[in-house]
Parts: structure tokens; sequence; C-alpha cells
């Protein structure tokens, strides 16, 4: 018998299937891939938690040289701050935590960064820093082409960073970017005049952050560019192989799953549907790449059940079979699950808690 069907056998009788699998060899090789891409460009590394949840893998990212964490929601950030992470960035508008208090208990206890866009949100912060007796650093965001959060001009910037200086429950601590991948020669010139505006009233960003995986290769492009929040690419997926950032076998997370119907000939049915594998197709075809059988497509989902169109594969599954699936977009996989089994060489090694799985506020 085979190793990897050693493996798979273990996984199903101590864990069933669906099971998350992660190969800490490659977890160990993606961190230290992009630590080493971010040192090269001279920049600090504050990875994204959004995609791992886990407190033991930000320590190892902090242990392998990340200056701090990125977090997309407060609950996300209490969890960083139980494993003992004290640097960490919210790169989202808080409105809700601000408005149940859980910013300003958390805010009493590490001094965190947030950032805003808008006026509401900054008075939100004012308020929640008063609460907590420590004043907020925060950084306003900026939107040079993704279309998402960010004002979308330097002059708007600029007149949100004094806003916060003004409040004396505020620091104006810097910009946060997430430029396009293909376009960071806007950013270029919007950072330009920012820092133009800013240094008119003596205010000097001490963070300028950029992020997203795609954009690790164009670290070093963004002049007085300080960090990098990149989140993705701990695990990897189908959507960075897509993107070219990473190839099949530097992606970290595989979802097992049993055949567990063949009523037709062509067709088959996974016991992994969409809340294992997620329906968030990530802008590809199908859910996901079955690495036994890729000819294979998983071109629908329900549930509990994953629809296997075969018409293509020369050699067909069985029931009762095993097979490893990587997923179109792992961030949303993760954020389902409970934990994940930790392999090393085709061995069972441990289970990791997703502890920060499920935050919403």
């Amino acid at each position: 018998m085979s190793d990897f069907l050693t493996l798979k056998v273990e996984i199903i009788k101590n864990f069933g299937t669906p099971c998350a699998v992660v190969d800490l060899n490659v977890l160990e090789k993606n961190i230290s891939r992009v630590q080493k891409i971010c040192d090269n460009a001279g920049l600090s590394n504050r990875p994204h938690i959004k995609t791992h949840k886990s407190g033991e893998v930000a320590r190892m990212q902090i242990d392998a040289g990340a200056s701090g964490v990125t977090c997309q929601k407060l609950g996300e950030a209490e969890v960083m701050a139980a494993a003992g992470i004290t640097d960490i960035l919210i790169a989202t508008n808080l409105l809700g935590a601000a408005a149940s208090g859980a910013l300003s208990a958390l805010q009493s206890r590490i001094s965190l960064k947030v950032c805003a866009d808008n006026t509401y949100s900054i008075s939100a912060y004012a308020e929640a820093a008063r609460d907590a007796g420590r004043i907020l650093d925060v950084l306003v965001e900026c939107d040079t082409g993704q279309k998402r959060a960010g004002v979308e001009t330097p002059e708007e910037a600029f007149n949100l960073a004094q806003l916060i200086d003004n409040d004396s429950h505020l620091n104006f601590k810097g910009l946060l970017y997430y430029p396009t991948k293909n376009n960071w020669k806007k950013t270029e010139l919007f950072n330009a005049k920012l820092v133009e505006l800013l240094s008119s009233k003596n205010l000097i960003p001490d963070i300028v952050s950029t992020g997203g995986t795609p954009n690790l290769q164009n670290l070093g492009t963004l002049s007085g560019s300080t960090e990098h929040r990149a989140g993705t690419c701990v695990f990897n997926d189908l959507m960075m192989v897509k993107d070219g950032f990473a190839t099949m076998d530097e992606c970290a997370l595989r979802v097992y799953t049993s055949v567990v119907s063949r009523a037709g000939k062509d067709r088959g049915i996974l016991d992994a549907g969409s809340k294992a594998l997620t329906s968030d197709q990530g802008g590809l075809n199908g859910f996901g790449f079955i690495q036994e059988y890729s000819d294979a497509s998983i071109h629908k989902l329900a549930e509990e059940h994953g629809f296997l169109n075969l018409v293509n594969c020369a050699v067909k599954p069985s029931v009762g079979e095993i097979v490893r699936v990587i997923p179109n977009h792992v961030c949303v996989v993760v954020n389902m699950l409970r934990e994940l089994v930790l392999v090393r060489d085709t061995k069972i090694l441990d289970v990791m808690t997703v502890e920060a799985r499920g935050m919403l506020g």
C-alpha cells in the first residue's frame, strides 16, 4: 500500500470525510517564501490571518520574521491577542465592533491599528478610544482601482488624515492600499500626491501598507511603502494557481472526500458539498481540482454533495474511493471548519483548531 493510500485510510478512520488536511512541509515553505519576498523588497511582512484563522499559524509567521498580523474582524483580532500577538492591524471599517463596545474593550488591553475611509468611522473610533483610555492608531484607506473600500482621491484622504490628527483620542498612523495587480502606477501617482499634501501639514505616515497575494510580485515598486499584507499565500489555492503565483504543489491544504455514489456511467457524487468546498468559485470553472482525476470536474454543489462529471475520464473513480481536492478559494473553506488535520511526510501529526472561524464581529 502506498504512503498516500495509507494516509487516506488513516484520515477516514480517525476523522471521516470530508476532512481538510494541511501539509506542514508545504505550509512552512510558503511562510518562508513570502517572508523572503518581503525581506528582499525591504518591507515588513504583516500577513493577513483571514486565510488560516489560527493563532498557531500566526505564531509560525511571526517566528519566521513577520512584524505583526492583519485581521479583517475584531473577533479575529481577539483570537490573535489571545495568542500573544500585540501588533495587530484591522483592515476594515469597524462600525459594529465600535458600537458594541468590543473595540474599546480590546483597545484597552492592547494598542490596535484600524483603518477608515469616512468621517462616521473616525467619530466612532474616537468614542471607542476615549472609552478605552488609550489613543487609537488610524490608517486612511485609499482606493486606486479595486472599487471596494477606500477614498478615491488624495484630497479626500488628506482631509480624513487631518480630521484624525485633530482628534485628541486618535493618532494618524498611515495609509492603507490594496492596488490592482496590473496598475501599480496609479497607486504610485495617488500616493505621491497624497504624501505631498500630508507634508504641507507635517503629517508623515509611519505606515504605507499594501495588500494582496497577487501583488507580492509588485513589492518594491511603490515608493515609500513600508509593509505588505498577504493572506492566501500561506495555503494557496486554485485562484493563486490561475494567477501564476503558486503551483499545485505549493497548495498546502486539500479536502479529502469520499466518492459515495456512481449511480450513472459518467457521473458521481462526493461527500464534500458547499459546506466543505464553498460555493465561491473565485471566477473559476467548477468547484475544485481533483488531484487523482485531473479530467474529472466538480460541476455543481449541494450542501453535502459534490456532483462529478466524469465524461472525460478514461479511468473513473469507484464508490468508497477517497480523493483529494484543492479548493478554488481556501479562505472560505477554512472559515467553515472547526479543525484542520496536520500531516508531514504522509504522517498525521496533530489537529489544529480554527480558532477564529465564523468571527463576524
